[in-house]
């Protein structure tokens, strides 16, 4: 089939198609993106078509698997959203809970931090503000495995202190 009769039989079958894609989405505008999405594949994979087989048929297949994937991916888009606001909603509860005894903690955390130690601190802070600890290790120029003690012994003092279980050191 050649370009010309291609396009003048997609051109013929569009009120059809049309309808067609009404009768899925059972709105006007989302008949018309259905429709154009449509026509745009046919345009697109045009050398798919094999010639002596139901022009008419191959259209419709692509319109009713265009709308399913249509809604396929509507239905992921919409489990996503909700996730995220579901996400959001409980990262707002967090946020609101934070009262004046959530700042009281985190000022006794940061005196606490002052009063570590920096052979444990620095590691420690190192190590919370994302660095990896082979790259400690680098920037202090220490063994991987020192690194990995001071950062725990870091956390164990940090946790006495704030319990008021051990003196700073």
């Amino acid at each position: 089939m050649s370009a010309l009769e291609f396009q003048q039989q997609l051109i013929g079958l569009r009120q059809q198609l049309y309808y067609f894609a009404l009768s899925l989405t059972r709105d006007r505008d989302n008949a018309l993106d259905l429709l154009q999405d449509s026509l745009a594949r046919a345009l697109t994979f045009r050398d798919k078509f094999r010639d002596n087989t139901n022009f008419k048929a191959w259209l419709f297949t692509i319109m009713k698997n265009t709308f399913i994937n249509g809604h396929r991916r509507n239905k992921r888009t919409r489990a996503l959203m909700t996730s995220v606001e579901s996400d959001h909603d409980r990262l707002k509860q967090v946020q609101e809970q934070t009262s004046t005894d959530g700042l009281t903690r985190l000022g006794e955390i940061s005196v606490s931090l002052e009063r570590l130690d920096p052979l444990f601190r620095d590691p420690f802070l190192l190590h919370v503000d994302g660095f990896k600890y082979n790259e400690i290790a680098e920037t202090l120029a220490i063994p991987i495995g020192t690194v990995k003690s001071r950062i725990f012994e870091a956390r164990q003092r940090l946790m006495g202190m704030l319990s008021d279980n051990q003196p700073a050191g």
